[in-house]
């Protein structure tokens, strides 16, 4: 789907989507789970349906009904099975450990970038405790064997989407292990929200220096009825939306959240933007914006909208580092924030691990891609607020991965789009 965006005010409220972060890690405990679980949640997205129909493959009777998602667990492990990850990195790297522990022997598939994306260490490490793999660079990946407990060690700079499957996964084995994490350890709220649903769903997991024991021989104990938190995540665009133009309130998010990318509070206000945090509902409202200096280490995701505001401040340079691990998500993002930003006539340059970004005010407009990448879509399309004219976007159905009412709270806030057919 092609798209023409138009210069816009955005002002309004919208309640947050459930996190799609959250919703991933309670279905995982739910299908592990002694009894059926209710997780409530406001939003399907495709790499949810990818998780719950993998999880479904492995023998779960998961179904999206009204108000949320209903689970109920796997009772007998099946011998092998079939899953389709879509494009989903989450689905992928969390279950590769999952179906192991289960002794499943399973064929992972999907598509989109998800074949480009790695699984070393986690490969490595599940290779050296009991499991054989398909040949590398090989896809769909085919796995075998049972994975045995032990000592595994992963490098925490990669992804933490390695810890989360193997966290998920190590209790359900007969042995204690324990998972060595080198640091740097990058993105370590999702890893805190990981130890967040083990601890609902009964699961005990002691943290000492930069290793996790892990006791064997556990069960996850379903608390019946769970939530998934709003998504901050997919609220920092709306929340960045207020910043560089007019007002915007979100309900529906936790500021106590571990969520990293609740982080967009603190940038949007040292940038200059104003925000009210009350019961409930969070403001924003568009202020002198500044640059600034911004570590990205824990916060990747935030990367494409924290850009917009830079290219919307009035003063300064805006510098972001620690994002080299954004070369391999849906797109390479380091490259897509810069030759989108640049085509539109922002002042940008790239570095090894981030982005210089000048004050530029008003953007131009033209013609643009979508990279295939949810994030990329939702944040160009943010910076229609700041454009001197029409921005042309191609491929924004790419927000069917995380938010696929994205452009309806958009159009609610005053953004302003029609379909193109080129």
């Amino acid at each position: 789907m092609n798209i023409r965006l138009k210069p816009c005010r955005f002002c309004g409220e919208v309640t947050a989507i459930s996190s799609k972060s959250d919703a991933h890690r309670l279905l995982i405990a739910s299908a592990l789970s002694d009894r059926p679980t209710f997780i409530r949640c406001n939003a399907r997205s495709a790499d949810i349906t990818a998780t719950v129909n993998c999880l479904n493959s492995l023998g779960a009777d998961i179904k999206f009904v009204d108000g949320g998602i209903s689970v109920k667990p796997i009772k007998e492990k099946r011998k092998s099975a079939v899953l389709d990850c879509n494009e989903s990195g989450s689905t992928i790297r969390f279950l590769l450990p999952v179906a192991a522990s289960l002794g499943t022997n399973t064929e992972f598939t999907g598509g989109g970038r998800l074949p480009e994306r790695p699984l070393s260490p986690l490969r490595e490490q599940m290779e050296a405790h009991g499991v054989v793999f398909s040949p590398i660079n090989v896809f769909p990946v085919k796995i075998n064997g049972k994975m045995i407990s032990g000592e595994f060690t992963i490098k925490g700079n990669i992804s933490s989407q390695f810890i989360t499957g193997l966290l998920f996964a190590l209790p359900l084995l007969n042995g204690n292990s324990i998972i060595n994490v080198i640091p740097p350890v990058e993105s370590r709220p999702y890893i805190d929200m990981t130890l967040n649903t083990l601890k609902k769903f009964g699961i005990t997991v002691t943290e000492k220096s930069n290793s996790f024991f892990i006791p064997g021989g556990q069960k996850y104990a379903s608390p019946g009825t769970v939530e998934s938190e709003g998504d901050w995540s997919n609220s920092a665009f709306f929340l960045t939306a207020g910043a560089v133009s007019g007002r915007v309130t979100v309900t529906g998010l936790d500021v106590s959240s571990v969520q990293g990318d609740k982080q967009i509070l603190t940038i949007l206000k040292e940038m200059g933007a104003e925000i009210t945090v009350e019961q409930g509902s969070i403001t924003v409202k568009k202020g002198d914006l500044h640059g600034i200096n911004i570590d990205a280490r824990n916060i990747p995701d935030l990367v494409p909208i924290i850009s917009v505001a830079a290219a919307a401040a009035n003063d300064g340079e805006t510098v972001i580092t620690g994002a080299e691990r954004l070369k391999i998500k849906e797109s390479d993002r380091l490259a897509a924030v810069y030759e989108s930003l640049k085509a539109l006539g922002v002042d940008i340059s790239k570095t090894d691990d981030g982005l210089v970004i000048n004050k530029t005010g008003i953007v131009g407009g033209g013609a643009v891609s979508g990279y295939n990448d949810h994030r990329m879509v939702m944040a160009l399309s943010v910076l229609s607020a700041v454009s001197s004219g029409d921005i042309i976007l191609r491929g924004a159905e790419a927000v069917n991965k995380s938010y696929p009412n994205f452009f309806e709270d958009f159009s609610s806030l005053g953004g302003s789009y029609n379909v193109i057919n080129s």
